[in-house]
């Protein structure tokens, strides 16, 4: 048995295709089917069910699989002592950002970690809560950036920064002539909210505790982007709630119709989450640095402000 065999059933469990698979390793697809079939042979079991489409493990395989990834992360741990040793930030650290993070966030920290640390090779996708959270646990993602807390015993979260939301109120609006909002105020809009499976729909609806929610007579949009929140508030009325750090991007009319929360302000906390097992310290550290470093002082305290669940 080899670490190689065991790299290679991890990768078909994760991708579901033997094709995909070997590109994910690197190498032919004859390639790695002999190798598991040979470690299928070794081991006098089927760890794949091939006549199902997509492949995927048997009951025995999956128990396989599970062990597989335990040894490789312990596996790992030798090339991390000796990074850590070296004081070295290199390798590949795989990142899964929810959508209403990313485009706020990471331009400034991925520029600034490229240039640090030019032998780190980062992937990153935008992916939901529930998504990251399998596929740290499944071994697809190194780490996520994602609102917290998650009370998952197996998901370490490590809190960055403290985001307030803010109202985004159309200039048809009774409140836009407020200077400051409280969440009852919010019950006789129409208010505008992500597609089911953000968190941040979720943290919106705790904070309004509405129904009358994205629901002009004959139409029921469905949107995963903040920025389409925003212009559907511009065309159509009704208000939206928006991430502090998203007031950045919006031009100066639209700021206009930005208005504040009372004390304690709603907030989302944002962490570096990982799982458990999680081995590339010094990637992580470097990560959570280069975030720190862009973040305001103020919203790296929670001081007054209320942390919205998810």
């Amino acid at each position: 048995m080899t670490l190689v065999q065991l790299e290679y059933i991890v990768a078909v469990d994760t991708y579901r295709s033997f094709v995909t698979a070997a590109e994910k390793c690197f190498v032919t697809q004859p390639t790695l089917s002999m190798q598991v079939q040979k470690l299928e042979e070794l081991l006098s079991v089927k760890i794949f069910d091939r006549s199902k489409q997509p492949v995927s493990p048997t009951e025995i395989g999956s128990q396989i699989i599970a062990q597989a990834r335990i040894i490789l992360q312990e596996s790992g741990k030798v090339k991390e002592l000796i990074s850590s040793q070296q004081q070295d930030v290199l390798g590949e650290l795989r990142i899964g950002v929810i959508p209403t993070v990313a485009p706020y966030l990471l331009p400034q920290v991925i520029s600034a970690m490229l240039e640090k640390y030019p032998e780190l090779k980062l992937l990153i996708w935008e992916y939901t809560t529930e998504d990251i959270i399998h596929h740290l646990k499944t071994g697809v993602l190194d780490c996520g950036i994602l609102a917290t807390p998650l009370t998952d015993v197996n998901i370490s979260e490590t809190p960055l920064y403290y985001e307030n939301f803010v109202s985004y109120i159309s200039k048809n609006s009774k409140l836009y002539k407020k200077k400051a909002v409280d969440a009852e105020d919010l019950n006789d809009e129409n208010i505008w909210l992500l597609n089911e499976g953000h968190c941040m729909r979720n943290q919106v609806l705790n904070i309004c505790r509405s129904t009358k929610n994205n629901r002009l007579q004959g139409l029921e949009y469905n949107t995963g982007s903040v920025e389409t929140l925003v212009r559907m508030v511009d065309l159509n009325g009704g208000a939206t709630l928006l991430p502090e750090l998203a007031i950045a991007e919006l031009n100066a009319k639209q700021t206009n119709k930005i208005r504040h929360f009372k004390s304690p302000e709603p907030v989302r906390e944002i962490s570096l989450v990982t799982h458990k097992n999680f081995i590339k310290k010094r990637m992580l550290n470097a990560l959570k640095e280069e975030i720190l470093a862009i973040i305001p002082k103020t919203m790296k305290q929670k001081k007054k402000k209320d942390i919205v669940g998810i």
